[in-house]
């Protein structure tokens, strides 16, 4: 499990797909009646997108930035930390409710109603009891998968949010990478595909 970060490259097409996955067992009786059950809290994302040029000249080594990137992952081995553009940040995301004595809160993100954790955090988050401003180390510590605990338990019926950025955990899904070059020292990448990893 690496902390890398995937490359900022220009060059990125607008036709990114994101795809949820959830896990059902269905199960169908003599009588037809249907019976499902939910195998997972929240769903892994399969990513698709593409880079319509990636520059290797003039002092650009954009195509071996990338080439570099995956075979340092071998391929689909390795998981890393990848930043998705339009879902990579909050304000004031409520984490839940003090009741006096519980001191854990998981940080979340909500999206279009949906709350799902929030694991690989991009800097230190700022976290609130209160709408006040907690000291990381002081107030609370913050574990690898993005658990807050408090040194005190917020008090009955408080508010407990945070603000910050984070990050989603992927894998390449194939060990092959395809880079295509239509001209002199510039290459294309089709097809890269990933998928968000469940700590």
């Amino acid at each position: 499990m690496s902390q890398a970060i995937f490359p900022a490259l220009p060059g990125l097409l607008w036709d990114i797909t994101r795809t949820p996955v959830w896990s059902t067992t269905k199960k169908v009786a003599v009588s037809l009646r249907q019976y499902r059950s939910a195998n997972a809290s929240y769903p892994i994302y399969r990513v698709r997108m593409a880079f319509e040029f990636l520059r290797q000249s003039n002092g650009y080594s954009e195509m071996a930035t990338l080439a570099g990137f995956f075979n340092a992952r071998q391929g689909g081995f390795d998981s890393f930390l990848w930043t998705d553009p339009d879902d990579n940040s909050v304000i004031t995301q409520a984490l839940g409710t003090g009741d006096g004595s519980n001191r854990l809160f998981q940080l979340v993100r909500t999206f279009g109603g949906y709350v799902e954790p929030v694991f690989d955090v991009n800097a230190a988050p700022q976290i609130y009891v209160n709408a006040v401003l907690k000291t990381l180390t002081t107030d609370y510590t913050l574990s690898a998968t993005g658990l807050v605990a408090f040194v005190t338990a917020p008090g009955n019926g408080v508010a407990v949010t945070w603000s910050g950025t984070y990050y989603r955990r992927v894998c390449f899904t194939q060990d092959q990478a395809e880079f295509s070059q239509f001209m002199n020292k510039l290459w294309t990448f089709r097809a890269l595909d990933m998928e968000s990893v469940k700590p």
